[in-house]
């Protein structure tokens, strides 16, 4: 009897995993009448047989079958789901739950089912409700047993059940010596969201290892997590091997420049910015901010700050913001030679958008080191009005002659 998978379920910005649907069984097509013209042939009945998907399953799969008494409530409930009829799979499934006759498969496989159909209505506290249901009864052969207790685990990880997921999770594999990386990832999720980064690492390396092609978001947890344990020097040589074998894929050069950033290597960070600006390959707002952050905290790259804020603003990638219009201010006050008036300009738009008078405070000391005297005065005026942990400097300015 096959069972089609419906909806998958994805995990985080970081991990997406297809948690899959019911696993096909042979116990259910137990239930129907032997194909007697097949036995008088000499032949054997065809059944497909599923894959094990645990062959070091330490759990001995338990020898049960399904009652013939329930033959056709299971039937129907299968074609239920099959029919992705979600609602009537429930129904289906709770009466052979509240069934006195049913048996610990038959009980298992409702509970398995009843869990996809409630995942595929959206209700995952129904679904793992389901799954603890489809484990306690413990009738399933090892796939079916298995990949629920995997379900569960992510289930309650995407739930934010960090340490119940994790738990369920090191169960799955203490019991399954699975090693598959789209399922060690879950793991290493896991684990750095729990901020248990140095247990982190190896398991993430380990699934990384062993795919064949592992997912661009799987080495960039990889360096996170080495980051956050303290391995920033790991952490860049991983972002540099990344960046050396894909030269022209710009995510992982963006990646490159942001652990220099994190170790504190800028002019190694601007050097990889560089030729990602000068490349004409920065085309979205985060990347334009990270280039100009990554150059204001560099010495005497004004210029360059200045290049990419106004490259940005002028082919409307940048929002024309406080942040923009703050740093475009400064690169332009300390410049060589300095260019104050574009730099007044500059801080002419970001004062008004500042939560504070902290920015016109600062233009109206610029403006009184100008000699604009009641520009400064204005300015401080409106620092006044906004509100600055230093209001004697404001009203010394107010009060010029």
């Amino acid at each position: 009897m096959i069972f089609r998978n419906h909806k998958q379920a994805v995990l985080s910005v970081l991990i997406a995993t297809a948690i899959g649907g019911v696993v096909v069984t042979d116990a259910v097509a137990q239930t129907r009448t032997t194909d007697r013209s097949a036995d008088r042939r000499g032949g054997k009945k065809d059944q497909a047989k599923t894959e094990a998907l645990y062959p070091q399953a330490t759990r001995a799969e338990p020898d049960i079958k399904a009652s013939p008494k329930l033959g056709k409530q299971l039937q129907k409930m299968i074609d239920s789901y099959n029919d992705q009829k979600f609602p009537e799979t429930l129904a289906a499934a709770n009466e052979i739950l509240g069934n006195s006759a049913a048996n610990a498969y038959d009980k298992s496989l409702a509970a398995q089912l009843a869990s996809q159909a409630a995942y595929n209505t959206d209700d995952n506290a129904a679904a793992k409700k389901y799954l603890l249901q489809v484990l306690e009864f413990n009738g399933l052969d090892n796939n079916g047993h298995f990949q629920s207790m995997l379900m569960l685990g992510q289930l309650q990880i995407q739930d934010d059940q960090l340490a119940e997921g994790l738990a369920t999770l090191d169960k799955y594999f203490a019991e399954t010596k699975s090693t598959k990386p789209e399922e060690l990832i879950i793991k290493g999720q896991a684990l750095y969201q729990l901020e248990r980064y140095q247990e982190a690492v190896p398991v993430i390396q380990q699934a990384i290892a062993g795919a064949t092609e592992p997912k661009d978001n799987w080495n960039q947890l990889l360096m996170a997590a080495l980051s956050e344990s303290g391995q920033t020097g790991e952490a860049v040589k991983q972002a540099e091997a990344l960046a050396a074998k894909n030269p022209a894929d710009k995510k992982a050069q963006m990646n490159l420049a942001s652990m220099y950033l994190q170790a504190d290597q800028m002019d190694k960070a601007g050097a990889v910015m560089d030729k990602l600006f000068k490349g004409g390959q920065l085309t979205e707002e985060r990347e334009y901010k990270q280039a100009y952050s990554i150059y204001a905290n560099s010495d005497k790259k004004e210029a360059e700050v200045i290049a990419v804020i106004n490259d940005g603003l002028q082919k409307g990638i940048l929002k024309p913001d406080y942040q923009v219009y703050l740093a475009q201010a400064q690169a332009y006050y300390y410049s060589e030679p300095p260019q104050v008036e574009k730099a007044i300009e500059a801080w002419q738009k970001a004062a008004p958008l500042s939560k504070d008078g902290e920015t016109y405070l600062n233009l109206a000391r610029v403006l009184h080191s100008e000699g604009r005297i009641p520009e400064a005065k204005t300015a401080a005026q409106q620092a006044l009005a906004k509100g600055v942990k230093n209001q004697a400097d404001a009203k010394k300015i107010i009060n010029l002659k």
